[in-house]
């Protein structure tokens, strides 16, 4: 998912997209241990999503601190 497409995304939607992203990566490795994945690329896209959600919500933090 794209930066710009988050951003577009409310923090209560970003919330929860954040929450579904880390149970997926949960059962992305599990699904590694244990047999396999068929694209481990999928591990990684799925941490730099989380990392992208997670900067988004902090500019948005600092922005709102600093408005202050």
């Amino acid at each position: 998912m794209k930066a710009e497409e988050l951003r577009k995304l409310t923090d209560d939607e970003l919330k929860d997209k954040l929450t579904e992203l880390k149970k997926k990566l949960m059962n992305l490795r599990f699904q590694n241990a244990v047999g396999g994945l068929e694209k481990p690329s999928e591990i990684k896209a799925t941490k730099r999503d989380i990392a992208r959600i997670l900067t988004i919500l902090r500019e948005r933090e600092l922005s709102k601190a600093g408005g202050e």
